[in-house]
């Protein structure tokens, strides 16, 4: 079997410059496009930089983007990769609804498979797994996000697809009125379609990486579900697995979870 060719859109960045290594260093893919709006006519492994997302800039026809933007360029960098006939794995959060139901589309109609996904760690898809299962049989949870401060969006998406997954189980409770002393303190608050509700508490500090702890509590106990990613390393293995999984599929995949065997 040939190789998977991939391209990386904002390859100049800490995530893009991982995901160019991570791809370099696997025998069944060859990079092939490089795409950021900041060094460009920069090379790496001898590909240069460019700043549009076009077939014609690459070293050879690519099969893949890997999308590592922003959440303000990642709806139309997406657009233009299909239209490009490139499948596509997306790390960059912030897109709405809207958006996605048109991606969605725009994929099927173009036979092209696209995958976003808040967070390619492992451990932190086990860790909403988890966290989806416990709300099942626990009274109460709430979220505590924590992210390096260059992070764009807020609260992280992880949050947020955390917090859908535990809406789906958790049961509706009756809850004392609070005294807020400052505005914002008890966080945002997702209400699911069944009526129970999660706090998500978002920090950004410098020396973080990637960090959510849920924490569950009951009637004299609680149960803490917590990940860390301590380097961003700790995303290769997913991007990889998504990259070798989305160019068999088509349409619209939201999660990585959604291509792991098992779940």
């Amino acid at each position: 079997m040939k190789n998977i060719k991939v391209a990386v859109s904002g390859a100049c960045g800490r995530m893009g410059k991982t995901a160019i290594e991570a791809v370099n260093a696997d025998p069944a893919l060859d990079l092939s496009g490089l795409i950021d709006i900041n060094e460009i006519g920069a090379s790496y492994y001898g590909i240069k930089v460019t700043n549009e997302i076009k077939q014609t800039n690459f070293r050879e026809k690519t099969d893949v983007l890997i999308e590592f933007t922003h959440p303000k360029s990642v709806f139309e960098n997406i657009k233009k990769a299909l239209s490009e006939n490139l499948h596509c794995v997306v790390g960059t959060t912030g897109l709405a609804e809207a958006q996605l139901k048109e991606i969605e589309k725009m994929a099927l109609d173009k036979n092209l498979g696209v995958l976003i996904a808040p967070n390619f760690a492992i451990g932190a898809v086990l860790m909403m797994k988890f966290a989806q299962i416990a709300a099942k049989y626990m009274k109460s949870a709430e979220i505590i996000e924590l992210h390096h401060d260059k992070k764009a969006d807020s609260p992280s998406g992880t949050a947020l697809l955390t917090a859908k997954m535990i809406c789906e189980n958790i049961k509706p409770q009756i809850k004392n009125p609070d005294i807020i002393n400052l505005g914002g303190v008890r966080g945002g608050i997702m209400k699911g379609a069944g009526g129970g509700e999660v706090n998500v508490h978002s920090l950004r500090l410098p020396g973080l990486v990637a960090h959510q702890e849920v924490i569950f509590g009951d009637i004299g106990q609680t149960l803490t579900i917590r990940h860390d990613s301590l380097s961003r390393e700790s995303f290769m293995p997913g991007v990889v697995m998504a990259v070798k999984e989305i160019v068999k599929r088509k349409g619209l995949i939201i999660g990585l979870e959604n291509i792991m065997e098992g779940f």
